[in-house]
Formats: structure tokens, sequence, C-alpha cells
């Protein structure tokens, strides 16, 4: 599947030669924040917060001509919440750089430490992995958060938001970048390919041995060809298909709000519930229940032939139920909709997770301690929760201050990314005259 956003024709030869002279500036910029202490980069989080603060409204401005147009382009609500930068938005993303000011920097800890037989000390010691690509879809927010993380761990960050926030994310970028030059450092630090629109995203998955890593952040088809066609390393992140298991042995009472709010309180988000998987002892008197709480908040409701049964059988003023296909099992739905489907099983609820799942997080509810373990350990997901919601996978809750991505492959880094995540390590060895035999 190809994104809109990344899909090129042919790219001319000078966006790219453009796109890596950007990444190559951005490498001269990190090298001299690489040699600033953590006091200084704290400080200059600060002033950067300061400055969306004092400039929130005309952030403000810029979004809403950006949320016009998308609406008017039929952006569906999901997005539009998502693209959403007022005033409130932006103080928030504000104080999320003040908390990242607070975090430990990464930089310098010494991950392991010994000394070899002849005496030879060697340390690993954390450092900052470069210049990082960033290309994202109507999330203004993360320009800020890509932006302190990659400050605090003294990378640079070449940034393709897209079109639908272009306006937002250049209104950002214009804050961050004075406070750059004025603190004293190069706004090429933190800097932006939106100029030259799909193609731009192109470049920066051919810029190989310019741009160190790549990390999409957005809807499937955007990550997919973003991992089928760069050349640069690439970190999948997001694409959420999260599913909740309601145990047999579930609290009821617990399950109904949890399964609310990890569908409905942001359903534009990729921590979003998007499938419920009920046990079949419980799902007579369980499902009725869960679908008029459902169908109160407005959520369609697709379902396997047994949970649509006892659902229709229920009577349930407003309900909006459908028969599932196989795609749904498939499908993050980023909308009020959520598919259903009874099991047999605790065993069964896994293999399904398993086998549809896209690795995000998924929860169970059950009070029954060998199911939680069970279910904990053959879960191949980043995040696993027990009784609780699926919306709580995020940095910044986490206690990350904000995050680069939330990774559901399993190198390098996998579930949310905060400061440690957006590190590498080197080897220093201390001798004093060792040679091999």
């Amino acid at each position: 599947m190809t994104n809109p956003q990344t899909q090129s024709d042919d790219m001319e030869p000078d966006v790219l030669n453009e796109v890596c002279a950007k990444a190559d500036a951005a490498r001269i910029a990190q090298a001299q924040l690489a040699q600033t202490n953590t006091q200084r980069k704290n400080e200059l989080l600060n002033v950067i917060a300061n400055a969306l603060d004092a400039r929130a409204g005309e952030i403000a401005a810029a979004n809403a001509v950006d949320m016009r147009e998308s609406a008017e382009h039929g952006m569906d609500a999901g997005k539009l919440d998502r693209l959403k930068f007022d005033v409130p938005r932006v103080n928030a993303a504000a104080q999320g750089v003040r908390h990242v000011a607070t975090l430990p920097d990464p930089i310098g800890e010494i991950v392991r430490g010994y000394h070899l037989d002849n005496g030879l000390r060697l340390e690993q010691t954390r450092v900052p992995i470069g210049v990082l690509g960033m290309i994202y879809e109507a999330r203004p927010n993360v320009t800020v958060d890509v932006a302190s993380l990659c400050i605090k761990s003294g990378n640079a960050a070449l940034l393709r938001g897209g079109h639908a926030a272009e306006r937002t994310n250049a209104a950002t970028l214009s804050v961050i970048a004075d406070v750059l030059h004025e603190s004293g450092y190069d706004p090429a630090l933190i800097a932006s390919v939106d100029e030259y629109g799909r193609q731009g995203a192109t470049a920066m998955m051919q810029a190989q041995g310019h741009i160190d890593l790549l990390i999409p952040r957005g809807g499937a088809g955007l990550i997919q060809t973003v991992v089928q066609n760069s050349k640069v390393p690439v970190i999948e992140t997001g694409a959420g298909n999260v599913h909740i298991y309601v145990d047999r042995t579930g609290d009821q009472n617990k399950a109904i709000p949890i399964i609310l709010n990890a569908k409905t309180q942001r359903v534009g988000v990729c921590n979003a519930t998007e499938k419920l998987l009920v046990h079949q002892s419980i799902a007579e008197t369980f499902l009725p229940q869960a679908a008029a709480a459902l169908a109160a908040a407005n959520v369609e409701m697709h379902a396997d032939e047994r949970a649509y049964e006892i659902i229709d059988k229920a009577g349930i003023d407003g309900v909006e139920l459908v028969h599932a296909t196989d795609e749904d099992w498939d499908t993050e739905y980023l909308a009020l909709k959520i598919g259903i489907k009874v099991v047999d099983s605790l065993d069964e609820a896994i293999n399904h997770i398993n086998r549809h799942s896209t690795g995000h997080t998924e929860s169970i509810i059950a009070e029954d301690y060998s199911a939680i373990e069970e279910f904990t350990s053959r879960i191949d997901s980043a995040v696993v929760m027990v009784n609780a919601s699926t919306r709580f996978t995020d940095g910044g809750v986490f206690g990350f201050g904000a995050e680069l991505g939330i990774s559901t492959q399993k190198m390098h880094a996998r579930g949310p990314m905060g400061l440690r995540e957006m590190t590498t390590t080197k080897w220093i060895g201390y001798g004093t005259g060792q040679v091999r035999a």
C-alpha cells in the first residue's frame, strides 16, 4: 500500500541533493549540541517552552487554517482531533518540554564497565544516534515532542510533517528556530523538508549516509511505505490494531469503564482499542451491558456471529450493529467502531490476538492470576496491560515527558520511545600500554 504523503512520481535530483544538504547541516549542528552539558540543554529547553507559551496564539492561528482546509477536504473526526493544536494544546506541549528538561540526561551514562585480565578498562557509554528523520502526518504535537527529545538526547532532527499540518508545523518550527539562533545554536539542528512536499519524504528515504535513522509515525500505509522503500534504517512505529480480552474471571464492573475509555476517549490515536474479545462463559451476561454502554457512546459494533446474536437479542436502543467480516480483524478503525468476538478459551484469545495484532498494546481484564500470567507471557506485543486501559501506552504517561513514537518492532527499541531509546552506545577502552599477544 502506498501512502499519498510518501508517494512520488520522478523525484527531482535537486530535491535529493538539497535534503541531503539539510541533513549534513543538521549533522554539523548536532556535533555542537553533543558537546553541550546537561545544564545548558535544560536551559535551552525551558527557553523553548516559554517561547511556545508566548507565541501559542500565533501557532494556533496557523493551525486554525490547517484545520479548516482539512475539514473542507473531508478529513475524518479522528484525524481532525489529532491535527488540532490550539492554545491549550500548545501550552500542554510546552509543559511537556519543561518536563523533558527535568528528566535524567542519558548521554554519558555508563551501561556497563569492567577490566580485562590484562588491565584494560572497558566502558560502554550512551551517545546520541546523530541525525534522526521523522516522517509523520497531521500530528503537530510531534514537532514539539521530537524537538525537545532530540535536544535533550543530543540529536538533530529532520522533519517531514505532512501537508495537512504544514502551516502549524512551520509556525512551531519558526518559534524553535528563533530560540536556537538567539541561544547560540544553529537552527539547522531542528529543520523541515516540508517545502519539498512528497518528494521531500522520498528524498529522506534515499538519504543513506546523511540521515542515521528514519522513524515514520502515522497510519499503516505511511509506515509500510517507509519500511518498504527506505534505504535509511527504519524503526517501525505506531499502527495500533489494539485488543482488550475480557476473561471468564474478569470483573465486569471494571471492564466496561476500561473499554469505554480505551475506545472513546480519543479515537484517532494508535493506543485506542479496536477489538473486544469476550470469553464465552460470560458473553450472555456481559455483552449486552458492554454493547449498551458502547451504543450510548455512538460506537458502531462489528460483531462475529455469536456476539451479533447475543447483542441483537438484547434489543438495545440506538445500537449500531453489523456483521464482522474477515477484514475487520485486521483493521485499525481510528473511528467510533469496534470489532467484537466471542472466544471459547484464553488460548483462543491469545492466538487470535497474536495472529491479528500489529504488536502495539493488548489488555486483559481478569482476576485469575494464572490467566493473567499466561496472557502477559504469551502475548507478543510491545505493551501488555492488566485490568487497565490501553490508552496508557504513551511516552508522557510512562514518565518520558514525550515520545518519539511507539515502536512495534523488536530491534533497538520497543514500546514508547523516550530519551534512552534515542541513544546508541560506544565502547571506550582505557589502557596503560597494553598490546594484544
